[in-house]
C-alpha cells in the first residue's frame, strides 16, 4: 500500500503536537469544554489584524472567544483593527517585510499574491473540515492552493439587497422584482418617486466588487475562462455595461466615488430607498432610536436574475492567514482550532446575527438563520458564492484583478462617461491581462 508523503507529513505533524500539550494546558482547555490538537508554545503571545466590524455583536463575540482562549492558553492576543480598504495593502506589507501582525483576516484571495510568506496550514485545516462536516467549495477555493491550504476559510458576508417596503409600494410595485428589467423600472420609478436607489461605482472592497461582478456575471460575461485565457471582450460584456448605464442613471448623484460605508450612510440618512449590503445595516438602523421606524421598514432580497437566467452573486470572503514571521505558529494554529469549536465558533454566528455565514457545513443548523426573516437572504452565502476568478481558478492573477479593482473600474468608466462602452472593456482587457500571462 502507498502512502502520500504530505499526508504522512501531516498526521506526524497533528501527533507531534499532540504528544507536548503541557499537563497545564490541558487542564485549561478541558475545563473551558476543548480537546485541542494544537498547544502554544511556551512564553507565546500573538497579533491579529483584523478588519473593522460592522455588526457590535460580532466583535463582542469573538473578543470573548479571545478572552477565553488566553484564559485556557496564558497566551495574550493583541486585535490591531483597520478599516476594509486598509487591511489589504497593511497585510501585503507585513508579509513582504516580514514584520508585523502575525495574522490577518484578508478578503477574498489575497492570501495568493504572497502564498509563500504564509504558514502551511492544512493539518489544522483538514482536522477542522473532518470534524465538522467540510468546508463550503466556494470557500474552501479561497484558502486552498495546489492541495494544500495557505489559509483558514473564515465566513463569507452574505450580500442582500436591503429597500424600504413603504418606498417600494409608493412607487407601485407591491412585491420586489426578480429580475435585472423589473429592477430597472424599479429603481426609475424610485427615482421619478424623489426616493433613489444607489450602488458603488467607487473602490469598495465589499459593496462595489459585490456590485460590479453581479451587473457583469447576471448579463453573462466573464473576466476570464476555464482555462485562464481573458474572456472580458464579448458582447455579455458590453450588455452588463449598457445595463448598468441605465441603472446608473435612476441613482443618487455621486456613486462614482462611494467606498463600502457610504451606501449605509446613505441609506440611514433617508438619501436612498434601495441598496445591497450585508444585513449590519439593517441592525445599525434597528439599535439607533432615530431610525427605528426605518429599520421596521426594511426588507431583505436576493440580488435579481439577469438574462443568464440564474443567481449568480459575489459574496464578500474573509480568511485568517497566519505569516511565516510568526514567532509562535502553534499558538496561531492553536487559536484557530479554538475558535472554530462549535462553543465558540456558534456564539460568534450567533452574536454576527447573520452577517458572517460559516465556511464549515456543521454551522449551517445555527438559529441565528431562521430567528428572523430578514437573515433569510444571507443564509446560504457560504453555499451560494461564485469565487471572483470565475470562470478560472483562484490565484495570484484572479487575487491581482480584484486587487485592482478592474471590474469595478471598467464600469464606473462607462457609466460616468470617461469612456466609451468599447473603450472601458479594452482598458479591462489591457490589465487583466497583465496578470493573467
Amino acid at each position: 500500500m502507498s502512502i502520500d508523503r504530505r499526508k504522512l507529513l501531516q498526521g506526524g505533524a497533528v501527533l507531534a503536537a499532540g504528544a507536548v500539550l503541557s499537563t497545564p494546558f490541558v487542564r485549561r482547555a478541558q475545563a473551558q469544554g476543548a480537546a485541542m490538537t494544537f498547544t502554544p508554545e511556551q512564553g507565546a503571545s500573538l497579533r491579529l489584524l483584523r478588519w473593522v466590524p460592522f455588526v457590535k455583536g460580532e466583535e463582542d463575540a469573538w473578543n470573548a472567544n479571545t478572552k477565553a482562549f488566553t484564559d485556557a492558553t496564558g497566551v495574550e492576543v493583541r486585535i490591531d483593527q483597520e478599516s476594509w480598504e486598509d487591511v489589504r495593502p497593511k497585510a501585503a506589507v507585513a508579509a513582504n517585510v516580514g514584520s508585523g501582525p502575525d495574522m490577518v483576516m484578508s478578503w477574498f484571495d489575497d492570501p495568493f499574491q504572497y502564498p509563500d510568506k504564509l504558514v502551511d496550514v492544512t493539518d489544522l485545516c483538514t482536522m477542522l473540515g473532518e470534524k465538522n462536516g467540510g468546508w463550503y467549495d466556494g470557500l474552501r477555493g479561497y484558502g486552498e492552493q495546489d492541495g494544500r491550504f495557505i489559509s483558514t476559510p473564515l465566513c463569507a458576508i452574505g450580500n442582500a439587497i436591503c429597500y424600504r417596503d413603504s418606498h417600494m409600494k409608493a412607487a407601485g410595485f407591491e412585491e420586489f422584482p426578480t429580475d435585472t428589467d423589473g429592477f430597472l423600472k424599479l429603481c426609475a420609478a424610485l427615482k421619478e418617486k424623489g426616493t433613489p436607489a444607489g450602488f458603488p461605482f467607487g473602490k469598495a472592497v465589499g459593496d462595489g466588487n459585490n456590485f460590479a461582478h453581479w451587473l457583469l456575471w447576471s448579463h453573462g460575461g466573464q473576466t476570464v475562462n476555464e482555462a485562464g485565457e481573458v474572456a472580458i471582450n464579448t458582447p455579455e460584456t458590453a450588455a452588463a455595461i449598457e445595463y448598468a448605464k441605465q441603472l446608473y442613471a435612476t441613482f443618487i448623484p455621486g456613486t462614482e466615488s462611494w467606498l463600502d460605508i457610504n451606501n449605509n450612510r446613505a441609506f440611514l440618512s433617508g438619501d436612498i430607498s434601495l441598496t445591497a449590503n450585508g444585513v449590519s445595516l439593517y441592525y445599525a438602523a434597528l439599535k439607533d432610536e432615530a431610525t427605528k421606524a426605518l429599520a421596521e421598514d426594511i426588507r431583505t432580497s436576493n440580488l435579481p436574475i439577469g438574462p443568464v437566467g440564474k443567481s449568480v452573486e459575489l459574496h464578500q470572503t474573509s480568511t485568517i492567514s497566519i505569516f511565516q514571521h510568526c514567532k509562535f505558529p502553534n499558538a496561531a494554529k492553536a487559536y484557530l482550532e479554538w475558535m472554530y469549536q462549535p462553543n465558540q465558533m456558534n456564539a460568534w454566528l450567533t452574536g454576527a446575527s447573520a452577517y458572517c455565514c460559516q465556511a464549515l457545513k456543521a454551522f449551517a443548523d445555527n438559529p441565528v438563520w431562521t430567528s428572523n426573516p430578514i437573515h433569510a437572504p444571507y443564509a446560504k452565502a457560504s453555499e451560494s458564492l461564485r469565487p471572483n476568478g470565475y470562470a478560472g481558478p483562484l490565484g495570484p492573477a484572479s487575487a491581482g484583478v480584484m486587487a485592482d479593482y478592474v471590474l469595478v473600474d471598467m464600469f464606473a468608466e462607462a457609466v460616468t462617461g470617461q469612456r466609451s462602452t468599447e473603450d472601458a472593456i479594452k482598458n479591462a482587457e489591457r490589465r487583466i491581462a497583465r496578470y493573467y500571462r
